[in-house]
């Protein structure tokens, strides 16, 4: 799947909203499928100062912040869980 950088994603939304481009001809200009075009023109709707925040690159928006943080933070304690269960199992194994 193609990624497209935020300043693209910004300009075509631009286009559609601001310029009232036809999605369809940009689809066909730019080879991007319509549905992308209206998910992104909708995103930059409801958020033109930072429309694209979660959508790859690593940010998060605000209100997820808090999420990511536990959800990273539960996936390290799982492996740490799995590396204490397998030292437990080889130092019971190797007690007597």
């Amino acid at each position: 799947m193609k990624q497209y950088d935020t300043a693209f994603k910004r300009e075509v939304c631009k286009r559609i909203v601001e310029d009232g481009e036809k999605v369809s001809a940009l689809s066909e200009e730019l080879g991007i499928h319509e549905n992308t075009l209206y998910k992104w023109s909708s995103r930059y709707r409801k958020n033109s100062d930072k429309p694209f925040v979660g959508s790859g690159g690593g940010h998060v928006l605000p209100e997820n912040e808090e999420m990511v943080k536990l959800r990273r933070e539960i996936k390290d304690l799982r492996e740490e869980n799995e590396i204490l269960k397998k030292a437990a199992a080889y130092f019971a194994k190797h007690q007597k």
